[in-house]
């Protein structure tokens, strides 16, 4: 590790598991303390005895991020936990079966467009005040190569990941000269308990991948990380896919 992110503060939505987990994990590594977000605090508590244990610190909050007030919240405690917030990674996601909009379930449909878009929203809008009140940050939010191109059978999600990088691009030019830096990874099918969820074969995208593989969560994090460090200074309101080559097609 090269300590990319000494001294630095962090808040990780989803990060009990999958891309949160491994992302928080990295952040550690590289020097952070974190505030790890979640609805189970067990999972939660699982990480942060694992970021303890490299020598790092984690607060952990079990919260709703489908719930304006929790997206508050969060920073609010991490504030008073560490005293700032300088990054966040906006990641709580996902999806549930293939499924014709017409036959999405109403509450299903409501709980994952709230998850998807509204919950990275409320993160953004605590987290640049707070950002704001400290003179800089940095944000990443986690998309989707179904932000940015079509996906039949999960419309309210790629919906939702398409108005994702528009929040990252129209917060990203509000807060250019404030020190705030915001951009998105899309990543492509990544080995996740959501995907092995979901998908009844874990290599059934491995076809459609020109790597001819799906992404590991530490693949991810890495890039999240990389967007955090001052090795990515001058990149803001970018999308970065890290898809094995699927969204260059």
């Amino acid at each position: 590790m090269m300590g990319l992110l000494t001294g630095k503060v962090g808040l990780v939505t989803g990060g009990g598991s999958g891309m949160g987990r491994a992302t928080a994990l990295a952040m550690a590594r590289e020097g952070a303390d974190v505030t790890l977000v979640g609805r189970r605090a067990g999972p939660l508590e699982d990480v942060a005895a694992e970021i303890a244990a490299i020598g790092g610190a984690a607060e952990v909050m079990a919260a709703d991020v489908t719930q304006r007030n929790a997206c508050r919240a969060a920073v609010e405690q991490c504030v008073a936990r560490f005293g700032r917030l300088d990054l966040a990674f906006n990641n709580a996601g996902g999806h549930g079966a293939l499924t014709p909009i017409e036959a999405v379930d109403d509450a299903e449909e409501d709980h994952y467009l709230a998850l998807n878009f509204n919950a990275v929203y409320w993160g953004v809008k605590y987290q640049v005040a707070q950002m704001r009140r400290q003179g800089g940050g940095v944000i990443v939010n986690n998309a989707s190569i179904f932000g940015l191109k079509g996906m039949g059978g999960i419309a309210y999600y790629t919906a939702a990941k398409f108005g994702v990088i528009g929040l990252t691009k129209a917060v990203a030019l509000e807060c250019a000269g404030a020190g705030i830096r915001i951009n998105a990874v899309a990543p492509g099918g990544t080995e996740t308990p959501n995907f092995l969820r979901v998908m009844e074969d874990p290599h059934a995208m491995d076809a459609m991948v020109p790597m001819k593989r799906i992404a590991q969560p530490d693949e991810i994090a890495r890039a999240v990380v990389w967007l955090m460090s001052e090795q990515a200074s001058y990149i803001t309101g970018a999308v970065l896919p890290v898809d094995g080559g699927l969204s260059a097609g």
